[in-house]
């Protein structure tokens, strides 16, 4: 097999991938010296658009119009776009091998790929339930929700099962994106997850309240406390019953699994170190291994803010640490120096007609202040988190521009707060004045 080589190298096809290539173009690279493998067949685009737009029955999101970088207000990133800047796009290539010694990758094909410098950008995989032996969970229709041909498939099944039933496995991020998606299909959406409430690991529980509460006005059945032990088909294949640990039989057209991810790191084990699940890195992403950095989700970073570390699964992060490698990169090779990456953690969601944002840190003591009535007609609500006095994180549904602006401020100041109930009673009042 032919042997390719190259100066810098990206394996990974996502959200990171796109914007360490502008970057890279930003930072005056040659055209022939970059190369970017992904598995997948389309140029890199805005993954977040697949579990809202893209699955709308009206107006839908479509490639070209969410390829990178216009997740972030920046240009589209076209496929000619990378042929332009003399940048080679290798798709549809899956990485098999990966000899971090000898700088030399291998694909399912046998093609060989030279890098002087590579970027680990291989973001994170569905967790599956056949990986668990979950009875009938190889069955059709039961969907997981990655990549675009994930969401190819289900947007397919949505026209093929009009009015169908459908069961949402999985409370979090996944779940409440594409139950209010398939519910605004006029599809029958019974949600089920095993925490007391949606969402537990960002929302408390009065939080969650609202959305389930809303939710359920939208016509979207919440079962909480439970799982899917297992599926039943009929003779086609296709599942139509979902049975659960407490004895339930949920009937099912289409069954959507959210059950978390796995950062992509086997390819690199016992190769680089690991902490949290990923790779480690210091602040400029570069790992334990010259001339290999990690990005996005694969990479565990010192989180200056909070003096710790950690691995964050966010398109946010994906698209800035990606930037900050390669500014990392160009600087170190012309004798510079770069700021450590100091970064809010940022995390945000759409559907039906909400939309909030959450900074910083969910630890400490939280508070709940404003209008968190799911049958209001403008519910806008938020929450901070105390911790030894200071406010470290904050959380605002239904804010304005601004008001966002003013809850990040808050969450990256800290302001001392002593007083509880006289923060709940200012409630967004004490972020926009800080």
């Amino acid at each position: 097999m032919a042997e390719k080589s190259f100066k810098y190298v990206i394996i990974g096809g996502g959200v990171s991938a796109g914007y360490a290539a502008r970057e890279f173009i930003k930072q005056g690279v040659k055209p022939g010296e970059l190369a970017i493998i992904s598995k997948e067949a389309v140029a890199p685009y805005e993954r977040p658009a697949l579990s809202k737009a893209y699955l709308f029955p009206e107006g839908t999101a479509r490639l070209p119009g969410f390829h990178v970088c216009v997740g972030s207000g920046g240009e589209r990133l076209l496929p000619e776009w990378y042929k332009e800047k003399g940048i080679e796009l290798i798709l549809s290539t899956e990485i098999v091998k990966a000899d971090l010694a000898a700088k030399t990758l291998v694909s399912a094909a046998g093609e060989i790929f030279k890098y002087h410098i590579l970027i680990i950008a291989t973001g994170s995989a569905v967790i599956r339930l056949t990986d668990f032996g979950v009875q009938g969970a190889d069955a059709k229709n039961i969907f997981y929700l990655r990549e675009i041909d994930d969401a190819d498939k289900l947007v397919q099944v949505i026209k093929e099962k009009k009015n169908g039933k459908v069961v949402i496995v999985g409370g979090g991020y996944i779940g409440l994106e594409l139950s209010a998606a398939l519910r605004i299909n006029n599809l029958d959406v019974t949600m089920v997850y095993p925490e007391p409430w949606c969402m537990p690991r960002l929302f408390t529980a009065g939080i969650a309240a609202f959305y389930e509460g809303y939710y359920a006005n939208k016509g979207v059945k919440i079962i909480k406390g439970t799982v899917a032990v297992g599926f039943n088909a009929d003779s086609n294949g296709e599942v139509k019953e979902v049975k659960l640990k407490d004895g339930r039989v949920l009937e099912a057209d289409i069954v959507v699994v959210g059950v978390g991810g796995r950062p992509l790191v086997t390819l690199f084990k016992g190769q680089v170190e690991e902490e949290k699940g990923g790779i480690k890195t210091d602040a400029f992403f570069k790992t334990s291994v010259s001339d290999v950095y990690a990005v996005g989700d694969v990479a565990t970073f010192p989180m200056k803010l909070y003096n710790d570390i950690r691995r964050v699964e966010h398109v946010d992060h994906a698209r800035k640490s990606a930037e900050q490698a390669v500014k990392a990169i160009k600087s170190n090779e012309e004798g510079k120096t770069i700021d450590v990456y100091d970064y809010l953690p940022f995390f945000y969601s759409r559907s039906f007609d909400l939309s909030w944002q959450f900074y910083g840190d969910n630890v400490g003591d939280a508070v709940l202040f404003g209008d968190n009535d799911p049958a209001s007609p403008n519910p806008k609500f938020g929450s901070y988190w105390i911790k030894d006095g200071k406010v470290v994180g904050a959380f605002l549904e239904g804010g304005s521009p601004d008001e966002n602006k003013a809850i990040a401020k808050v969450a990256r100041v800290q302001p001392p707060a002593m007083n509880l109930d006289l923060l709940t009673k200012e409630g967004l009042s004490f972020a926009c004045k800080i």
